[in-house]
């Protein structure tokens, strides 16, 4: 059947196309059947059926858009459109979803598909909930490694070793990688560093990096910078390193879920295809993060130093401290502030230094120095990391002259107070996170929260507990509410409890 595309400005992440009820009859296709579209001079893609009997009219393909880029077809055009079949796949998401164990080949082809936006949302969700259910073992999870790895591009760098680290996230305030990259590069190791943006954290490390220099880079641009200044802090969306993931993390943060042979596969095949040879990681462990306890810790830590043997590389854990956000600053604008004062010698928040110098300290010992910490310490006290830091600033496009003070945070505030005397005993991290959230961050840049009393801390009556910044007025209102109305920093006095709870009168 010929029809004329028609570009529809908007995005569902799959490869769309909207027919009428008319034309979807003589076609005999139904919502979420696969269509496949032809421009006689030009290219074929299959694309997820929606029906309408208003958006377009018969005799007209409404076709999505980055599904109207790939086709490469002008509005009007006339298209060939042929109903197909579903993608095999589709049969190995059902089998997973059953606890079935999946081959090689299989696990390759699913992947293909995936990267080749061959799923729709609906069978990309399946996808995730099985592994969530169901999980992979070890062998299935290198296959998935990489075939992530294969549908995407690889960088090869002209020296080596390739260091790199990585955290499971789940805990607000890490802003390290501002302070580990340049240390060890300080150190004269290669250290090309990608990060992802936030999925539902306040702000991830290229969010925090964009406020004060450039982040998308292609794979190419990405050597030249590494291998001329010795790391990078970049975006790693902005490259095709291991696509898949990119378009499981779409699926996955709707649906809260993050199944652990896909967290991993994650996280190696990007490190795979970016050349790493030495690889930390990072697991901050703590209620409110992804790891709960010692024994989860344990068995992240397993499964990634096995995976990496597998992959050929060499893969060292941290268990460290989630059970409160990292530092004092949430948020991208107020946590690159936190991060560039340490580098110029600032002396607190002692968590962010202490966790940026063990890391840090991993990766040198990792390249055969001794005393790793302590020469990590070194290199962060004599100014030599800060001096790298404006040379990777300088070389990704930024102003190399960038100083803490410079950065410009929310010109809104309001302070979240105490309402009794006591210590903090506790920080709700997930309420930190949804209350920078709704100030703004990591969208706008400057929102998010300053914490001002961490647990063991004294508070006094209507004492500041931590001040909430944003852009507007409007969004610093429903980030206030919630912080009036919600216990996220907790607060006990030294009389516990009462027993019993009531007096009794002798009569």
């Amino acid at each position: 059947m010929k029809l004329k595309a028609r570009y529809i400005d908007m995005d569902t992440g799959e490869l769309t196309a909207v027919l009428h009820e008319e034309d979807c009859m003589e076609l005999g296709v139904r919502e979420q059947d696969r269509v496949k579209i032809k421009h006689e001079t030009k290219d074929t893609i299959t694309a997820i059926v929606h029906t309408t009997d208003s958006v377009v009219s018969p005799g007209e393909i409404g076709i999505l858009g980055k599904t109207f880029t790939t086709l490469h077809a002008e509005s009007g055009e006339e298209v060939d459109v042929l109903c197909t079949g579903r993608p095999e796949s589709v049969d190995y998401i059902r089998r997973k979803m059953d606890g079935e164990e999946l081959s090689t080949e299989e696990i390759r082809k699913l992947v293909g598909d995936i990267a080749a936006r061959n799923l729709s949302n609906i069978e990309m969700a399946a996808y995730v909930t099985g592994l969530h259910i169901n999980g992979m073992n070890l062998r299935e999870t290198v296959d998935l490694t990489i075939a992530m790895v294969e549908t995407g591009e690889t960088v090869e760098f002209d020296r080596s070793p390739v260091f790199d680290f990585h955290s499971v996230g789940g805990v607000p305030g890490n802003k390290v990688t501002l302070i580990v990259v340049p240390i060890v590069a300080a150190a004269g190791y290669l250290i090309p560093k990608t990060s992802s943006r936030a999925i539902s954290s306040a702000g991830g490390t290229a969010d925090i990096v964009e406020v004060f220099a450039p982040v998308e880079f292609s794979s190419s641009e990405l050597k030249r910078i590494a291998e001329k200044v010795g790391g990078t802090l970049a975006w790693g969306g902005s490259m095709n390193l291991a696509p898949a993931d990119d378009l499981i993390i779409r699926v996955e943060y709707p649906l809260g879920i993050d199944p652990h042979a896909q967290l991993l596969a994650s996280v190696m095949s990007k490190k795979k295809a970016a050349g790493a040879d030495y690889v930390v990681v990072d697991i901050p462990m703590g209620e409110g993060t992804k790891v709960k306890n010692m024994d989860e810790a344990r068995t992240y830590a397993r499964d990634f130093i096995d995976l990496g043997e597998a992959l050929g590389i060499k893969v060292e854990c941290a268990v460290t401290y989630g059970g409160q956000p990292v530092g004092r600053a949430i948020g991208p604008a107020l946590e690159a502030k936190e991060a560039i004062s340490i580098l110029e010698g600032e002396k607190h928040p002692g968590s962010v230094i202490e966790k940026s110098c063990g890391l840090a300290g991993m990766l040198l010992e990792l390249g055969g120095m001794s005393n790793g910490v302590e020469r990590a310490k070194q290199i962060l006290e004599s100014g030599k990391a800060l001096k790298k830091f404006k040379e990777i600033v300088a070389a990704q496009g930024g102003d190399p002259n960038i100083r803490s003070k410079d950065i410009k945070i929310g010109k809104f505030k309001y302070d979240v107070a105490a309402r009794k005397v006591g210590y903090v005993s506790a920080i709700n991290n997930k309420d930190l996170v949804r209350i920078a959230r709704l100030a703004g961050a990591p969208k706008d840049k400057g929102a998010g929260i300053l914490l001002n009393k961490k647990r063991g801390h004294q508070v006094e009556m209507g004492e500041t507990l931590y001040t909430v910044y944003a852009e507007n007025e409007a969004k610093l209102e429903r980030a206030a509410d919630m912080g009036r109305r919600t216990d996220s920093v907790s607060i006990e006095g030294m009389l516990l409890a009462k027993i019993p709870s009531f007096s009794r009168v002798n009569v």
